[in-house]
């Protein structure tokens, strides 16, 4: 083969060598993805920022350190936070010649006192990044450290050092960090802290550890009627103050709230709880680990969970009630107010933002620790246990009535000849005790082995063939004309538009389950647009999720783990397998894993996990959302194009070159 076959290819042209290749040092990788470290470039990665740095003085009060911390916002977005704690060391490093404890801390990735458990039992921030990324995010960080009898400073910019760490001289009667920082605007554009929500982030930290004393402090011009200029907070009563103050004049089904704190066995930490069922509310729910915030849960959650329902239950047959066995965790907690905090060792988190706990022993610990004190709750006063008890089995009757209602629908429209339901459907026989459900899934060979993967009894699989026809850009004659529609449509069993009702769906939750990829999203988008379109209110009452299916595997000896995206890949590979000699294997989509992956990972309610589609705010004002459903889904491509061009100022332009 002669050699000018290749003269004019690209691989020859010497636009792609070892120069091409880009090694990040420092902060950098920060700064070109901030997403991958505080989940994005919005408001809630902006408040981020805050509760990183709250979350380093907290674990000082925790630990036994610091009695008091100062929050301050300034004009000018600057916002310092102060403890009276120990102080970073300020000695040099031995792994860093010429640098500082404090600046390797400031400006080094995965540095920290939290990794060995030597200087903290139990801690907030543990995946080593937290103050070096408010560093690498802001345009301007000061840190002052009181220790040893002797003030000492230092100055950072973009997550760069301005200069050495300076002594400022004696201050007998000071001691702890001040973390002072003004978020780079050329990453958060005009975003401001909001002090609501800070003076809210304030508050709620001195209720998860009545030992501490909170300072708060803005700007007058800050100030507001919901949010004073100065203000003082400290609880001993810890949640149950918390519970209280939210409760207010409510009646509740029990005179006394469930309150109670208890330390795990062995010194691997503790909890405190705090729970109330009011007569007439929706409830809420705040969850906490080792004082910050997991807002979606987690092994922490189904403990207490756990212990709630299994302690109504034994107090339900020791009373004489044989139908409280039938009782479930919704029933128990659906309309309570219920608090959480666990401070436990080494916790282990879905992701650097924390949002979910999956510390599997979190479970195990908190039921055992919350169930005798529930069942002395429910036995001390009979006459209180009775009254919880015959509220909560009220919410089960009611549960059970609505099942058999849809069993009954459902049996009559798979009997009934004059219904047919579509052929490639494979029913679930709705046996069970859970609740049914209909995974969508694209293709007969991911549908071959969603069939191996599932529960007979409670989970149906409709295969799909391919990209579903774009509702938004269609005529009704061509919608109607559409097969797979129309099987969507008939295995439902609910109606469309006008004429969905919500009552009449054959089963509890519908499952859009794609490949992990850009094909798969595409899919998943056209079936959220149907039904949006055509089944509105089976998104509105919360019907439609979408499924998370794992884009790689991660092995290492023995130990395995599943990354739904390179995101949680690179997150992966930072923690759990740093350091280590990592297997990755990428599944192309969901008919290349094995019936029992895709079950473990996807498919099975007590370890996968599911995203809840629902329609935003203006929903009741759904001109506004049809309309930009029509701008990104419509027959017209113009409007499409102007809708990425005005938007196209916000997209990373780091993530455009990857």
């Amino acid at each position: 083969m002669s050699d000018d076959l290749f003269e004019n290819t690209p691989a020859s042209s010497g636009d792609y060598d070892s120069s091409s290749i880009e090694v990040l040092e420092g902060l950098e990788p920060v700064r070109r993805r901030p997403g991958m470290y505080i989940g994005g470039t919005d408001d809630r990665a902006l408040h981020h920022l805050a509760a990183e740095v709250l979350d380093n003085s907290m674990d000082e009060a925790v630990a036994g350190h610091a009695t008091r911390i100062e929050v301050s916002l300034e004009e000018g977005n600057r916002l310092s936070i102060a403890d009276n704690g120990r102080g970073i060391p300020v000695d040099e490093h031995p792994k860093f010649p010429g640098k500082s404890t404090l600046e390797v801390i400031l400006s080094t990735l995965h540095s920290g006192g939290k990794f060995s458990g030597k200087a903290y039992a139990t801690s907030g921030g543990l995946h080593g990044v937290g103050v070096s990324v408010v560093n690498a995010l802001s345009s301007h960080t000061r840190v002052e450290v009181a220790r040893d009898r002797q003030l000492y400073a230092q100055e950072f910019s973009k997550g760069q050092t301005l200069g050495p760490i300076e002594k400022l001289g004696p201050t007998p009667n000071r001691r702890g960090t001040t973390v002072s920082f003004v978020p780079d605007t050329e990453i958060f554009g005009d975003r401001q802290f909001n002090p609501k929500r800070l003076f809210k982030l304030a508050r709620s930290k001195a209720y998860l550890y009545a030992g501490v004393e909170i300072r708060w402090k803005c700007a007058p011009s800050l100030a507001s009627e919901d949010v004073p200029a100065e203000a003082t907070f400290k609880f001993p009563g810890g949640l149950a103050d918390h519970l209280a103050e939210q409760l207010g004049e409510r009646e509740c089904v029990t005179a006394q709230p469930f309150t109670g704190k208890q330390d795990f066995p062995e010194e691997q930490g503790r909890v405190e709880w705090a729970v109330a069922w009011p007569l007439w509310s929706d409830g809420s729910t705040s969850w906490y680990c080792n004082t910050v915030p997991t807002p979606d849960g987690g092994t922490h959650e189904q403990g207490v969970r756990a212990a709630l329902t299994k302690g109504l239950r034994a107090f339900g047959e020791l009373v004489g009630q044989k139908k409280s066995k039938e009782i479930s965790a919704d029933d128990v907690l659906t309309g309570s107010e219920i608090m959480l905090s666990v401070f436990i060792r080494d916790p282990q988190f879905q992701s650097q933002t924390k949002d979910r706990l999956t510390s599997p022993e979190a479970a195990r610990l908190v039921e055992n620790a919350v169930r005798d004190h529930f069942d002395h709750f429910l036995t001390d006063n009979m006459e209180r246990g009775k009254a919880l008890l015959g509220q909560v089995m009220e919410r089960m009757d009611e549960r059970l009535r609505r099942k058999a209602e849809r069993e009954v629908k459902r049996k009559t429209a798979t009997n009934a000849k004059k219904l047919r339901l579509p052929g490639k459907l494979t029913d679930c026989s709705g046996e069970g005790d859970g609740e049914t459900e209909l995974f969508i899934v694209e293709g007969d060979s991911a549908g071959g082995s969603a069939k191996q993967a599932r529960n007979r009894k409670t989970q149906a699989i409709l295969p799909i063939r391919g990209k579903i026809l774009n509702v938004a850009s269609a005529s009704a004659d061509k919608i109607r004309a559409n097969a797979e529609i129309a099987d969507l449509i008939l295995a439902m069993g609910c109606g469309i538009r006008k004429d969905c009702d919500p009552e009449n769906l054959r089963y509890d939750r519908i499952i859009i389950m794609t490949d992990a990829d850009v094909d798969g999203a595409h899919i998943a988008t056209l079936l959220m647009t149907f039904f949006f379109q055509e089944m509105a209110e089976i998104v509105r009452k919360g019907h439609l999720f979408l499924a998370q299916p794992p884009l790689y595997r991660l092995t290492s000896g023995k130990e395995s783990r599943y990354a739904r995206d390179d995101a949680h890949r690179a997150e992966l590979e930072a923690t759990i397998f740093k350091g280590k000699k990592v297997e990755v294997g990428r599944f192309k989509g969901l008919g290349e894993m094995n019936p029992q992956q895709l079950r473990e990972t996807t498919m099975a309610p007590e370890s996968r996990s599911l995203v809840r589609i629902t329609l935003p705010p203006e929903f009741e004002q759904r001109v506004m959302v049809k309309e930009l459903v029509d701008q990104l889904m419509g027959r017209n491509p113009e409007h499409r194009f102007n809708f990425i061009q005005n938007r196209a100022g916000e997209v990373d332009r780091d993530m455009i070159d990857a």
